[in-house]
């Protein structure tokens, strides 16, 4: 007996499971954004937007919650999710990391790995190993025991993630050592490596076993994307591999123009999107260069983080039915340039797309990219291998909507449907053939040829269908008639044959607009008796950071007396950092570690509390909490002892740009030359005294500098433009630009003396949840709550039964919203010093109908700035989930 082998492999045609070949699409749905009450639900809206694929990041710090602490159980249950995902008939592409950047707290990298000496993260670096081995340890077996072919959903398995951005040192070894590892767990799907600049050795370490995956994220709008992804199908196809795009645009226009490209598997990141609960969003270089993700986690996908279906649904319904429909014949397809395939004078491809169908015909991507409707005229190859010089010019006239990517199909041979003859010409989707007929699907009006044997095709116009209407169309050649329904996009089925309704409302800016204008104003809350703090502390004689004393999430608070002395120097503070001197409050500070110095104008007394809005997820060289395994906490804090202008008296190197010697002297970034942006470099000794640490500033330096501090480099950029220089560094100093003529602004260097005596007080996650889930007694209050600045008070305020999208009015407050012994987000109002948020609604709370016991607790912090801080209203929009 023949015993099938059901293990998902891959050849040129894609990833094939159960020897089917098709071109999969691929939604991201991540159980660590979502209540385990709507996991069920969610993974049904996928499988009916026609998806039959989704990949799932694993996060290794939302399961190690601490070292050696591990939680599997509940809404941290994979298993279960992946249970849940197979049930529902999905296959899944698991992606366990250790790295999976994903907008997640570190990239779900665990806060404390930093704190080990010597350990490097993302290297072959045996300390970092061992811990990864830690993590692979646990969820390897996890995904093993539900590989597809042995009872389960998991089709593939991601190594790392995007490791092309991020300057691993042997990037073999390292790779190497990961599949070593998922191996020697039983891991018998493929391994596969993303890349997401592009770099497939980068991504993979060219180790054997691990296929290469891309990630493109073009503007939608962009002429060239055609070629780039060619390119790439080209050069996997040389290698007897598919083109995995395994993270792009959500545009359905841009998946089709992917799909005539070459791709084989399409995974728009991030079509179902979700909510960051919890303090798990990231810092993320998306800013200035700095910003904030949003707790909503969204991109504008098919699904809202709450669930709701947006317009792209319809067209996911739409290409996932083309997919199926042409199955083998799509996926074996071959892509090639069509640059002499149609005439427009739309905005489009620089070069267009056709493929070559597996048994005979093509598929034309014709793109539309700009904002207003326009006509098409198709050639009369049209790219592929027949004519069909028997049309009209007139009939081979497409109108294009606006951003839309229409699939013209020609020369397909119909027998493999159980249908005779050939469709000649195409210009609505097929979304469905068989020996009943053929069924199509178009937003306006479409022409169809059709042809029996090898005489002249049969052309029809068909007109635009009518939602909820299907025309339908009997088309005679001969002996040979074909039943032919026309439908509206909306009316495609999914893989069940379930017709869905039209997804209603607006999205994007239009929902959020809309919601506020219709939510429940809601002025009616409890001021709690109950403390924001123990107040108990711990003496340190330095500023720990937030990772040493326990607050890997969460706030730390610190005090010390500053009693004489004059300036503050920051060192590294980050996230949210919030300074009162003697007890008056500050503007907060969210400037991702850069230095700041801080007048003390004769306060003793320095109060701070640090909230850690999140590590980052990206690795950012310009500023330092943005470095990956970067600590967050106050940083070091040091006091101003002396000042000395060094703004002059550098001598000048500029190589070949002048002859002879002795070297000018010139101020710093001082000198004239007709080579601009040839690097010149400066040279001075500096006046420490070997026992002071001290600190360089350079004003206006002009984007990044090479700095040699006794010979050693280091590199500073404008957004952090200090050197800084520990005891007995800095006696020789060099300073490399590009050549710009005209000097930098002033240079000073500050000698230091680290402000010590600190009483902490760490407040971590674990702890903010406690007294948040406490008793409390409280006293009504009628919004507008009114506060000084640096003030902090518990709120209760009732809400309606369901789920709720929650909003705030006010000025100057941030406020922490608790329900279900979770914290549900972060919301700051109106403040001048927030930095960019990035991501989804940085003004929404999500509570999900399954967590609402008809009670919010608010932790509302006043922030210093140009008006009176105050809470005036909770707003409330039921969400449809």
């Amino acid at each position: 007996m023949t015993v099938l082998d059901t293990r998902p492999g891959l050849t040129t045609s894609g990833l094939v499971l159960d020897g089917q070949e098709q071109v999969l699409l691929c939604a991201s749905l991540f159980y660590f954004r979502l209540p385990r009450e709507t996991w069920a639900d969610r993974l049904a809206q996928v499988r009916a937007s026609g998806y039959t694929v989704i990949d799932v990041y694993l996060p290794w710090n939302f399961h190690e919650l601490a070292p050696g602490e591990w939680d599997f159980a509940g809404r941290r249950d994979a298993g279960a999710f992946l249970d849940l995902a197979h049930e529902a008939g999905l296959s899944v592409i698991a992606r366990p990391g250790p790295y999976i950047c994903s907008e997640w707290d570190g990239g779900a990298l665990p806060a404390w790995l930093p704190l080990t000496p010597g350990l490097r993260i993302r290297q072959a670096e045996p300390q970092y190993l061992d811990a990864v081995r830690g993590w692979f340890d646990q969820v390897l077996p996890l995904l093993a025991a539900r590989q597809h072919g042995h009872g389960g959903s998991v089709v593939a398995v991601q190594l790392e993630n995007e490791l092309d951005f991020f300057d691993t040192a042997d990037r073999t070894a390292y790779v190497g050592a990961l599949r070593d590892m998922a191996l020697a767990h039983g891991i018998e799907v493929p391994l596969i490596a993303c890349a997401g600049q592009g770099d497939a050795a980068g991504a993979t370490g060219d180790v054997e076993g691990v296929v290469p995956a891309f990630n493109f994220y073009p503007s939608d709008a962009s002429a060239f994307v055609e070629p780039e992804v060619r390119r790439y199908a080209e050069l996997l196809a040389g290698r007897g591999l598919p083109l995995l795009v395994t993270e792009t645009n959500r545009a359905h226009v841009t998946l089709r123009r992917l799909l005539v490209s070459g791709a084989r598997v399409l995974a728009p990141y991030l079509q179902a999107s979700g909510y960051d609960f919890g303090w798990t969003p990231s810092t993320g270089n998306w800013g200035d260069p700095g910003g904030f993700m949003t707790h909503d986690y969204d991109f504008g996908g098919y699904l809202s983080p709450v669930g709701e279906p947006r317009p792209e649904m319809v067209e996911a319904r739409v290409l996932a039915a083309v997919t199926r429909t042409l199955g083998a014949r799509l996926a074996r397809a071959v892509p090639h340039a069509a640059d002499d395939a149609y005439r427009t004078d739309v905005p489009t491809s620089a070069s267009p797309s056709v493929l070559a169908l597996d048994g005979g015909g093509t598929l034309l991507g014709v793109p539309n990219l700009g904002d207003v409707a326009g006509p098409a005229v198709l050639a009369a190859g049209g790219g592929g291998r027949r004519a069909l010089a028997d049309v009209a010019d007139d009939d081979l006239v497409v109108t294009l909507r606006p951003h839309s990517c229409t699939l013209v199909l020609r020369d397909l041979p119909l027998d493999g449907f159980g249908l005779d003859g050939t469709l000649v010409l195409a210009t609505a989707d097929l979304v469905g053939a068989g020996p009943d007929g053929l069924v199509l699907a178009a937003h306006g009006p479409s022409t169809l040829a059709l042809r029996s044997g090898d005489g002249t095709p049969v052309v029809v116009r068909l007109d635009a269908p009518v939602p909820g209407s299907p025309a339908s169309v009997d088309v005679s050649d001969g002996a040979t008639t074909w039943h032919v329904v026309v439908q509206h996009p909306q009316d495609v089925t999914d893989p069940d044959g379930t017709r869905h309704p039209a997804p209603a409302g607006p999205s994007g800016r239009a929902a959020v607009a809309h919601a506020a204008a219709t939510a429940a104003r809601i002025t009616a809350a409890r001021l709690l008796d109950l403390p924001t703090r123990t107040g108990v502390t711990v003496r340190h004689d330095l500023p720990p950071a937030s990772e040493q004393v326990g607050v890997l999430r969460g706030r730390t608070h610190y005090t010390a007396d500053v009693t004489d002395v004059t300036e503050l120097l920051l060192v590294g503070a980050a996230d949210l950092v919030d300074l009162a001197l003697d007890g008056q409050a500050q503007p907060t500070r969210a400037r991702f570690g850069a230095t700041e110095l801080v007048p003390v104008d004769g306060a003793t007394r320095v109060d701070a509390t640090v909230e850690t809005w999140g590590h980052p997820n990206f690795d950012d060289v310009r500023l330092p909490a943005m470095r990956m395994g970067s600590l967050r906490g106050i940083g070091q804090v040091f006091s101003v002892t002396g000042r000395e202008d060094v703004h002059a008296l550098w001598t000048v190197d500029g190589g070949s740009q002048w002859a002879g010697e002795p070297a000018p002297l010139r101020t710093l970034g001082g000198w004239s030359s007709t080579r601009v942006g040839q690097p010149i470099t400066y040279r001075r000794r500096l006046d420490v005294d070997g026992t002071s640490p001290y600190a360089l500033h350079v004003d206006g330096l002009p984007g990044s500098a090479r700095v040699h501090v006794d010979g050693v480099e280091r590199l500073v950029t404008a957004t952090d433009p200090w050197v800084h220089l520990a005891p007995g560094e800095g006696r020789e100093i060099t300073v490399t630009v590009p050549h710009a003529p005209g000097a930098f602004g002033p240079t000073t260097l500050l000698r230091l003396e680290p402000v010590r005596g600190w009483d902490v007080e760490a407040q971590s996650d674990h702890d903010l949840l406690a007294l948040a889930g406490s008793s409390a007694g409280g006293a009504p209050v009628d919004l507008p709550l009114a506060l000084d600045p640096g003030d902090e008070r518990w709120v209760d305020v009732d809400v309606p039964s369901g789920g709720c999208s929650i909003r705030f009015e006010g000025t100057h407050v941030r406020v922490a919203v608790y329900a279900h012994d979770e914290l549900l987000g972060r919301v700051w109002l109106d403040d001048d010093a927030r930095p960019r948020f990035t991501g989804g609604d940085p003004g929404r709370v999500w509570l999900p109908a399954a967590w609402n016991g008809g009670t919010i607790r608010l932790q509302v912090r006043a922030t210093a700035g140009r008006t009176d801080p105050a809470l005036v209203a909770v707003l409330v929009t039921p969400s449809k989930e």
